[in-house]
C-alpha cells in the first residue's frame, strides 16, 4: 500500500511541475479572447449553399487566425449555426474582431457609361439589373452591373504593396489561380476603356479605366488605405471570403494584467486557506491531523498531477485551469477535509467503544467509506451537469472539481489508511488523543421541526418576494445580455468624474462601479453596448489619466436567453440525479425527496440572500448554487448513513428518537466540517480578488 502511495505521489509530482509547462491556463489567468459568432445563414439566397455555409466558415476562420499567429486556439461548431472562437493572448480587440468579421467578398463589376441612366438612378429610379453605388474616399455616384463579372474565388494571394506615383501610399497587390487569370484576363480585354468598380463587402473601393488587357493574372487595388488596414484586407482576401456575415454574440475579453493579477490572488487564497485548514486540523486532531494534513497536500498534488497527465494522454481535451477552476481547487481543499473529519471522529467512537487501536482503524474506515462514496458522487453528478450545460470556465471548474473530488476520495480512503496502519505498525501513533467540540450531546432536534420549517419558510417568502420585485435587475449580463467593461487608470478616479464624462459624451443607462481594493479601476454595467463610444470618451475627457482594458464582456439577448435556458436545465438535471441516487442508494424515495427538498432550501434561500444583497445572478453564481447543492446533500447523507445504521441498532425505539441520536451523533463533524469550509471560502473572499 506504501508503495502504490509512493508511486502515485512521483507520478503526480512528475505530471504537475513544472505547473506553466504541464497545465493550460484558461483565458481569464492568461488574457485573451472568448467569442461566439453566428453566422447569418439567413443571408445566403441558395439552399445549396446554406447547407455547408458554418462548415465553410470554420475553415476560413481557422485560415485567418492562422495567419495571425495566435498559439493554440480554439475554434469549433457550437449548435447549428454558431462558431465558438478562444484567442489567447490576443487582447487587441479591434484588430481580432476585423479579422475575424470582415465578409471580404471582393467583386469586380463594369460601371455603366451611359450619363442617362445614372441621371436617372440619381433621381431615384434604379435600372433593374444595376445597383447605385459611391466610390469611397471620391464622393463620386457611379452605376455597376448588378451580376459582378467576377469574384474573388480565385485569388491564389495578396499581399501589401506600395504604389511607385512618388506618395508611397499602401495597396493591395493581388495574384489570381490560373483559372482566375485567364477569367481576368478574358473581361480587361474585352473591356478595354471601360471602367471596372472594384468592390469589397459592397463598397466600391476604386474604379480604374482599363487601359489595355491585364494578362499577367495580377492586380491592385487602392482605396486610401492605412497599411494596418490595407494588411488586414490582405489577410482576409488571402484565406477567402465567408459565406454570409457573422455577427458576435458574446464577446469576454480579458487584458493580461487581469489575469496576472487573477493568477497571483488565487495562488494567494490557496496558501492562506491551505494553512488555515492545515492548522485547524492538526491543532484538532493532533498526531491524527498530521496524517489528515499530508493526505490534504498529497490531494493538491494529485489534482494538477491528473490535469497534467490528462493534457498528454488527450491533448484535444484541453483540460484548462480557471479562475473558477482555482475556487473549484480551493473548495476541493475544503470538502476533502470532510472525509477526513468523518473517518477521525468513526475511529474516535470506535476507541471510545472499547476496541484496541488497529481495530478502530480498520472499522472507523469500514463504516466511514459508504457515506463518503455517496456524497462524493452526489457532488459528481452536480459536476457534470455544469460541465454539460455550462461555458467556458464554467467547464474548467466541472473539471477541476470532479478531479478533485475523485482526488479526496483517493487519498481519503486509500492514503490516510495506509498512513495510519503504517504509523500504528511502527509504533509511532500508540494512542489517539483528540479534541472535542461536542461531548454526548443529546439536544431534541425533531421537537424543534415547526419551528424550524416556520423560520425557514419566513425567509423564503422574504427572500423570493424581494426577487420576484426586482426580477428585471436580479440576472446578470451571462442572462439578461449586456456588456461589462473594466478599466484599470494610471491614477485613482472618482465615480462621479466617470459619470460626468460619459453623460457629456450623451451616454445613459450604464452602472460604475468602483473596488475599495483598487481605487484606480472601474467597472462600467450597460444593456447596450457601448465600449467605443466610452474608450473614445474617455481618451478625449481625460487624456493626463490614462487607462487600459481589463476585461471586455458582452452578450447579445440570443445568447443570453440561451444560457439562462442552459443554467435551469443544469440546476433542474443535477437534483433529478441527485433524487435519484439517493433514493437508491437508500431504498426509500422519502429519504431522497427530503434530502432534495433541504437541498432546494439552501440553494433558494442563497439565490434570494444574493439578490436582497444587490448581487446580480451570472454563471458563476449558478456555479457556486450547483456547488452548495452537492455541499448540503454531502451532510444529509452523512446524517442519513447513520439513521440508516442506527434503524438496525436501535429497533425498539421511533423514528423520532432514532433521527435524534443520528443528528447529535453527526453534530460534531457537521459543525466541524462547515467551519473548515468557511476557512477557505473567507480566504477566497478576502485574497481572492475583485475578480
Amino acid at each position: 500500500r506504501l508503495g502504490i502511495v509512493v508511486l502515485v505521489l512521483l507520478a503526480s509530482l512528475w505530471f504537475a511541475f513544472p505547473i506553466q509547462e504541464r497545465i493550460n491556463l484558461g483565458l481569464d489567468l492568461k488574457g485573451g479572447m472568448h467569442l461566439v459568432l453566428r453566422v447569418e445563414t439567413e443571408k445566403i439566397e441558395t439552399a445549396d449553399a446554406r447547407k455547408d455555409a458554418v462548415q465553410r466558415a470554420v475553415e476560413i476562420l481557422r485560415n485567418r487566425i492562422d495567419s495571425m499567429g495566435v498559439g493554440e486556439p480554439v475554434i469549433q461548431l457550437q449548435g447549428e449555426n454558431q462558431i465558438l472562437v478562444q484567442l489567447p493572448g490576443i487582447t487587441d480587440r479591434d484588430m481580432a474582431k476585423q479579422v475575424i468579421g470582415r465578409v471580404a467578398q471582393l467583386q469586380f463589376s463594369l460601371v455603366e457609361e451611359s450619363p442617362q441612366l445614372l441621371r436617372q438612378a440619381l433621381e431615384g429610379n434604379v435600372p433593374s439589373g444595376y445597383l447605385l453605388k459611391q466610390v469611397k474616399e471620391k464622393q463620386e455616384n457611379i452605376l455597376i452591373r448588378e451580376k459582378p463579372e467576377m469574384t474573388g474565388e480565385e485569388i491564389a494571394d495578396a499581399r501589401v504593396d506600395f504604389d511607385t506615383s512618388g506618395f508611397g501610399q499602401p495597396r493591395i497587390s493581388l495574384s489570381f489561380k490560373s483559372k482566375g487569370a485567364k477569367e481576368f484576363g478574358d473581361i480587361t480585354r474585352a473591356n478595354v476603356n471601360r471602367r471596372l468598380a472594384i468592390i469589397l463587402d459592397g463598397q466600391v473601393l476604386s474604379a480604374p479605366n482599363i487601359n489595355e488587357p491585364i494578362l499577367s493574372g495580377r492586380a491592385e487595388i487602392s482605396g486610401q488605405f492605412t497599411y494596418d488596414e490595407a494588411a488586414l484586407l490582405a489577410l482576409a482576401l488571402r484565406s477567402g471570403s465567408l459565406p454570409a456575415p457573422m455577427v458576435i454574440e458574446e464577446e469576454r475579453t480579458v487584458g493580461p494584467l487581469l489575469g496576472r493579477d487573477s493568477i497571483n490572488a488565487g495562488m494567494n487564497a490557496i496558501v492562506i486557506g491551505g494553512i488555515l485548514v492545515f492548522a485547524f486540523m492538526l491543532i484538532y486532531y493532533l498526531s491524527a491531523g498530521v496524517i489528515s494534513d499530508i493526505a490534504l497536500a498529497m490531494n493538491l498534488i494529485l489534482i494538477l498531477g491528473t490535469m497534467g497527465l490528462l493534457n498528454i494522454l488527450l491533448p484535444e481535451a484541453q483540460v484548462t485551469l480557471t479562475l473558477p477552476g482555482i475556487a473549484g481547487i480551493i473548495l476541493t481543499l475544503g470538502m476533502a477535509v470532510d472525509a477526513n473529519i468523518l473517518i477521525n471522529e468513526r475511529i474516535r467512537e470506535e476507541i471510545n467503544n472499547g476496541q484496541n487501536l488497529r481495530a478502530a482503524i480498520n472499522t472507523g474506515f469500514s463504516k466511514a467509506l459508504k457515506a463518503i462514496v455517496d456524497s462524493n458522487a452526489t457532488t459528481l453528478i452536480a459536476a457534470f451537469m455544469l460541465f454539460q450545460f455550462g461555458s467556458g470556465p464554467i467547464k474548467g471548474f466541472a473539471v477541476t472539481l470532479s478531479i478533485g473530488l475523485a482526488a479526496s476520495l483517493f487519498t481519503a480512503v486509500f492514503v490516510t489508511r495506509t498512513l495510519f496502519l503504517f504509523a500504528e505498525d511502527f509504533g509511532i501513533i500508540k494512542k489517539l488523543a483528540m479534541l472535542k467540540l461536542f461531548e454526548n450531546t443529546n439536544f431534541n432536534f425533531v421537537n424543534k421541526r415547526f419551528f424550524a420549517i416556520g423560520l425557514s419558510l419566513a425567509v423564503i417568502v422574504f427572500t423570493m418576494f424581494n426577487f420576484v420585485k426586482n426580477y428585471d435587475n436580479a440576472f446578470g449580463i451571462d442572462f439578461a445580455g449586456g456588456q461589462i467593461q473594466e478599466y484599470r487608470f494610471e491614477k485613482p478616479v472618482d465615480s462621479q468624474e466617470i459619470r460626468n464624462v460619459l453623460q457629456t459624451a450623451g451616454l445613459d443607462q450604464f452602472v460604475i462601479q468602483r473596488f475599495e481594493r483598487s481605487p484606480e479601476t472601474v467597472l462600467i454595467r450597460s444593456a447596450a453596448q457601448m465600449d467605443e463610444q466610452v474608450m473614445q470618451a474617455l481618451k478625449q475627457e481625460m487624456p493626463e489619466n490614462p487607462f487600459e482594458i481589463l476585461r471586455m464582456e458582452s452578450v447579445g439577448p440570443v445568447v443570453g436567453e440561451e444560457l439562462r435556458r442552459k443554467a435551469l436545465m443544469a440546476i433542474v438535471f443535477a437534483l433529478a440525479g441527485i433524487l435519484v441516487f439517493v433514493g437508491f442508494r437508500f431504498s426509500h424515495f422519502d429519504f431522497a425527496t427530503a434530502g432534495v427538498i433541504a437541498l432546494l432550501h439552501d440553494v433558494v434561500i442563497t439565490l434570494g440572500l444574493i439578490v436582497l444583497m444587490g448581487r446580480q445572478i451570472d454563471l458563476l453564481v449558478v456555479t457556486a448554487l450547483l456547488t452548495i447543492a452537492g455541499y448540503s446533500i454531502n451532510d444529509t447523507i452523512i446524517i442519513y448513513d447513520r439513521v440508516r445504521e442506527n434503524s438496525l441498532k436501535m429497533k425498539r425505539s421511533s423514528l423520532s428518537e432514532i433521527i435524534n441520536a443520528s443528528i447529535n451523533q453527526t453534530l460534531g463533524r457537521t459543525v466541524l466540517t462547515t467551519v473548515t469550509t468557511l476557512l477557505v471560502v473567507i480566504s477566497l473572499y478576502l485574497k481572492g480578488g475583485d475578480v
